[in-house]
């Protein structure tokens, strides 16, 4: 048994049943982007939320050891690339490690300069507003300063259970429930949630 199996020290579950627990949750696929010194940086990323529409915020949490996350804070701004369910690949590109990412990925700069890859579902283009500690993440706070248009004719690429997931069914008008659900930031149409 490795080291994940066992619960640590004063902890009722080992690591594994954490991550198992934790996988529980659906979560759309993100890749965050930036340039520095002149080349590409960018990261595979579950862990991105939004957080707040006044001031617009958002939030994602890239490891500690990360290289990519680096560079991202070396550039104090990056791009969040919301992907499509035709993007596991570039989901997969960009979830390992490496340095040449962006080869066969087609991108442009955002008007912060960070990459937009081609073909995602939206983007935003963000300045690094605070970076607060989580354990062995950073809780990187984003202040967003422009939007990408929307793609709403495409599914998201989800990930549940640690593998890819797609939506069956199409989005359809809300419920007089759902619309009463005020607490969650939505987009524009007030049926979307993020």
């Amino acid at each position: 048994m490795s080291s994940t199996d066992h619960p640590p020290e004063g902890q009722s579950f080992s690591n594994r049943e954490l991550r198992d627990a934790l996988g529980q949750f659906c979560t759309g696929i993100t890749v965050i982007t930036a340039v520095r010194d002149d080349a590409p940086v960018g990261f595979a990323c579950q862990s991105f939320s939004a957080l707040s529409l006044e001031p617009p915020l958002v939030l994602f949490c890239p490891m500690k050891t990360s290289g990519s996350w680096k560079g991202i804070e070396a550039a104090g701004r990056f791009c969040v690339n919301i992907l499509s369910e035709e993007q596991e690949d570039v989901s997969s590109t960009f979830g390992r490690r490496g340095d040449d990412k962006f080869a066969s990925i087609d991108w442009s700069p955002s008007p912060l300069g960070s990459p937009v890859i081609d073909g995602v579902m939206a983007w935003l283009d963000c300045e690094i507003d605070q970076v607060l500690d989580g354990g062995d993440h950073w809780i990187v706070l984003g202040r967003v300063a422009h939007l990408g248009p929307t793609e709403r004719d495409v599914r998201p690429l989800l990930f549940y259970r640690g593998a890819y997931l797609s939506i069956e069914e199409d989005v359809v008008d809300p419920t007089p429930e759902q619309e009463e659900l005020e607490n969650f930031i939505t987009s524009a149409d007030s049926y979307t949630w993020l």
